[in-house]
């Protein structure tokens, strides 16, 4: 990559990390802050599902808007909406604002995720899209293991003082954007102004589509680690003991491997096998990891399964996302912007079906994960698509 590219990826990065620690630095003052107010579980899972539904409903939208009026805006317009969404929640102390905010923050994220990833699109060449694809899902990945621990650090200088810096960082993050961050998209590829299709229409659309499997995938992908994250707190506390430290030990460490793994893993992987054949390996090893879940006798051994299966997806996150890129040709904001609907789509049944599972019996999220996974396996296998892809 060119000094301008590497520049341009660098913003990006920093951008993309801003919003994914934003909402991860709330999540060690979630507990106590819904006790406060007089909540607990069920408003802590509406959180996810409210943020998540958000996203859903807005990023096919958002991702017309990207082709339409430039990736620029629509970073500027994320960042901004995520920043109001922790000013909304730092000054309330009431449930309904609260999950308000958490609408505000959602339409922010729709806003601002397909940009970022059109925008890639816009700077690389085809060689180097997993690449660049593969750094931002790390800072990603960076956010959510830095978020959590900036939270517990400020929470020490008062429950909702990282709130209040995380709707700071954010207007920070919003100006820096508005001086640095270029418009990456010619005028001549403009697509005309137009009013965006119902969201309905707009996912009927995409059946049609190179990219749809890809989408499936990532739907997929996001509803079983969405479902495997939201109990597995709960699972290592009842079948193993596991303490509180236990647990944020085991998602620190997840997280810093799916950082060096895309900082340093993916492009290599991707040039060695080509992004059909990794697509195809790493469901197969997300699908073992499921598998032993479910006869893991020790935390131990739960730990390691929980590194296989975050090293998974740490890969499969990228590499779908340039497959999809691949395939969309002149369409990459409407694309990327189905990509972000149809991994909210998995945000939002996976930790619900998960906890309605988990009720039933501690081990069936698992054992839908894995069926789940073993489908769509075998659909990618016999994809006809992986052939376009070059």
């Amino acid at each position: 990559m060119s000094k301008d590219q590497r520049k341009k990826l660098f913003v990006l990065m920093i951008n993309m990390f801003i919003a994914v620690a934003s909402f991860g630095i709330i999540i060690p003052i979630l507990p106590a802050y819904l006790k406060s107010i007089g909540q607990g579980g069920t408003a802590a899972g509406l959180m996810i599902a409210i943020f998540a539904g958000a996203q859903l409903v807005m990023s096919p939208i958002a991702g017309k808007w990207a082709d339409q009026y430039g990736r620029r805006i629509m970073i500027i317009a994320g960042l901004s909406g995520l920043a109001l969404s922790m000013f909304v929640f730092y000054f309330s102390d009431s449930v309904s604002i609260l999950y308000v905010s958490r609408v505000i923050g959602g339409v922010g994220a729709a806003l601002l995720i397909p940009a970022i990833f059109a925008y890639v699109a816009d700077i690389t060449t085809m060689d180097q899209r997993a690449k660049g694809n593969s750094f931002i899902s790390a800072s990603m990945s960076l956010g959510i293991v830095i978020g959590p621990g900036i939270g517990g650090f400020l929470a020490d200088f008062g429950l909702k003082m990282p709130l209040l810096i995380s709707a700071i960082v954010g207007v920070a993050a919003v100006i820096f954007s508005m001086f640095v961050l270029k418009e990456s998209k010619l005028e001549e590829s403009n697509i005309p102004d137009q009013k965006p299709d119902p969201m309905m229409k707009q996912l009927v659309q995409s059946f049609k589509k190179p990219y749809f499997i890809p989408l499936v995938i990532t739907l997929v992908m996001s509803f079983g680690l969405m479902a495997y994250e939201s109990v597995l707190g709960l699972f290592v506390d009842n079948e193993f003991g596991a303490s509180p430290q236990d647990i944020a030990w085991m998602v620190t460490a997840t997280g810093i491997v799916s950082v060096i793994v895309q900082l340093f893993a993916v492009d290599w992987v991707v040039r060695r096998f080509g992004e059909a054949n990794v697509l195809k390996i790493f469901l197969g090893i997300a699908s073992l990891g499921f598998f032993l879940s479910i006869v893991a006798s020790s935390y131990a051994f739960f730990f390691v399964i929980t590194m296989i299966i975050f090293l998974s997806t740490s890969i499969l996150r990228p590499v779908l996302t340039t497959l999809i890129s691949k395939l969309a040709g002149q369409e990459q904001g409407f694309a990327m912007g189905m990509n972000n609907a149809y991994m909210s789509i998995g945000n939002v049944l996976g930790p619900l079906l998960a906890g309605l599972l988990y009720d039933v019996h501690i081990i069936y999220p698992f054992v839908l994960g894995l069926i789940v996974l073993l489908i769509t396996m075998i659909g990618s296998i016999l994809w006809k698509g992986t052939k376009r892809v070059v």
